[in-house]
């Protein structure tokens, strides 16, 4: 696959803003393990192959164990989840495939049981932010690997 589009060196005002975004996201309170699930499941369901290597290696850096990262596409089923990683599972899945009802009260307040107010909001941007991410990688058919050692994701050891 080659890259269609690269919009570090077209647009790179933009790609920093979104960049920055992302910093600050990871910069929040949240879980780091929350977020790195997160990132890996929308780009799952976004079919994002950089971001779904990229966020695959940033789990194993982080120390995330490769069977949960394995089971991550049966995240309901799987007994390898705690509750509120569930809740956010859910979260992530129902605003990267918005449907015509939105999120669902019942949704909302079984992710408030786990969240905080500000933990909610910081989930929200997270999801955002790595939608987003998704969907430039995807149009530009960004080369998945091409920036590990940039971002020290070799050190994953996942070839």
């Amino acid at each position: 696959m080659s890259t269609r589009l690269n919009l570090f060196q077209t647009v790179p005002a933009l790609v920093n803003t979104l960049r920055d975004a992302g910093e600050a996201s990871q910069a929040s309170s949240l879980d780091m393990t929350i977020k790195l699930l997160v990132d890996i499941r929308a780009s799952q369901l976004n079919h994002c192959a950089f971001c779904l290597d990229m966020h695959v290696k940033q789990a194993k850096v982080h120390g995330e164990r490769e069977l949960r990262i394995y089971h991550l596409s049966i995240w309901r089923e799987s007994p390898l989840f705690s509750a509120k990683e569930k809740a956010a599972l859910a979260l992530c899945e129902a605003l990267t495939r918005l449907d015509e009802h939105g999120i669902s009260d019942e949704l909302y307040g079984e992710v408030r049981e786990h969240f905080s107010e500000v933990e909610l909001s910081e989930l929200a941007f997270s999801i955002t932010v790595i939608n987003s991410w998704n969907r430039l990688m995807v149009l530009s058919k960004a080369l998945p690997g091409a920036l590990d050692k940039a971002y020290g994701l070799d050190r994953a050891g996942l070839e």
